[in-house]
């Protein structure tokens, strides 16, 4: 009976993830309508932080509990989704035209974070050699709070940057399209942040349950169940606003979701209490710094992610989850 529960919990989940996000995507694209702030900051910001807020919500949790092992594989995990998972999936549904912007100045900086975190989180083993040596070990490096300080104080920068970026270059309201009122803009945006939330709650807790009933342990169910569980609305809202003609707030939202993901929930999990880091966090972070060069490159070439190139990265996410569960 509990396992059906849990089915119907999940189900439920999924319907709060998909109805959330398609509230959520139009009052963002109706604030930057009426703001004329371009979609793309947007996604940068709002729906970023929204969709980012599960995953906040867990790792705090594990990091008030003194548990924050859980916060950097959570991070790995949920920025690997984002990167092959949800850009795949979105590409596949509709090819995504990368903006220029997202190739000048928002994904390099995913890919600067990504690595100065392996680097925070990495130097004493693979700096000295010693990362085969050290794989059984539970503690090979440590994520400070000096480090979450960092963190936070460049995320801050971040938005500031963002922020000015957007005053200098105002977009022209779209004819084609009504604008919602104001006060109905915000509502969308609250009440599908809650239902995103909710759904992303939903969803997490009956996936571990479920995983468990099936005998999957607490470090698989972190890295895989945890993160895709968390990195659903993501996924979610990058299908709708695929599907709305909104690809620069899908490509936004991976890429906001991500910086977030790094700077804001490492930040705040580390401030809060030190993260011990294991040899299998340490190669987690080195395969997550490999596909964001990759997935970067592809944006730097193309300018446009396409169908084929999303099936290869919903397939080496495949690849990815196959590996850690052999591990």
């Amino acid at each position: 009976m509990g396992l059906v529960l849990n089915f119907v919990i999940l189900v439920a989940g999924f319907v709060g993830l998909i109805k959330g996000a398609d509230i959520f995507v139009d009052g963002s694209s109706g604030l930057a309508r009426r703001f004329k702030v371009p979609s793309l900051i947007i996604g940068l910001t709002i729906v970023a932080l929204g969709t980012s807020l599960p995953e906040l919500a867990v790792s705090t949790a594990a990091a008030v509990k003194g548990a924050n092992e859980i916060a950097i594989s959570n991070i790995v995990g949920s920025n690997v989704f984002n990167l092959l998972m949800v850009l795949g999936f979105t590409a596949i549904f509709h090819p995504i035209p990368v903006n220029k912007d997202v190739v000048k100045r928002d994904f390099p900086i995913v890919v600067v974070v990504t690595l100065l975190l392996l680097g925070m989180a990495g130097v004493p083993v693979i700096f000295k050699g010693e990362l085969l040596k050290a794989a059984m070990s539970d503690k090979v490096g440590e994520i400070t709070r000096l480090c979450g300080i960092i963190f936070l104080v460049m995320l801050i920068a971040y938005i500031v940057l963002l922020i000015s970026d957007a005053k200098k270059h105002p977009v022209e309201e779209e004819e084609n399209k009504k604008d919602l009122a104001l006060w109905k803009c915000i509502v969308f945006v609250i009440f599908g942040a809650a239902l995103i939330i909710a759904g992303g709650e939903a969803v997490v807790y009956s996936a571990q349950e479920i995983a468990r009933t099936f005998g999957m342990t607490e470090t698989l169910i972190g890295l895989t169940v945890v993160a895709m569980g968390t990195s659903l609305p993501e996924l979610v809202t990058g299908l709708v606003a695929a599907a709305k003609g909104e690809t620069d707030l899908a490509m936004g939202n991976v890429v906001g979701s991500n910086i977030f993901n790094i700077l804001l929930i490492g930040g705040v999990s580390s401030a809060i209490h030190p993260i011990a880091v294991n040899a299998a966090s340490v190669f987690d972070l080195i395969i997550l710094g490999t596909i964001t060069v990759l997935v970067f490159l592809l944006a730097v070439t193309k300018r446009r992610i396409t169908r084929l190139e999303g099936i290869i990265m919903v397939l080496l996410y495949a690849a990815e989850v196959v590996f850690a569960a052999l591990r």
